[in-house]
């Protein structure tokens, strides 16, 4: 399951994902909820963003 997790398009398919989703979430659910959602997928979209990052940096 790793090296699927790890393999760049499940990688930029949870970056672009999560961000989409913390962008949308304190329109389409109100108050702490719709909050916590955002928090929550940014910091998923965050972590696959840096590992997008470090993959570009062990390949070059």
């Amino acid at each position: 399951m790793k090296p699927l997790l790890a393999s760049r398009p499940v990688l930029w398919f949870l970056f672009l994902f999560n961000l989409a989703v913390a962008a949308a979430a304190p329109f389409a659910v109100d108050g702490a909820q719709g909050v916590l959602t955002a928090v929550g997928m940014g910091v998923v979209s965050l972590g696959a963003g840096v590992s997008l990052l470090r993959g570009r940096k062990k390949s070059a």
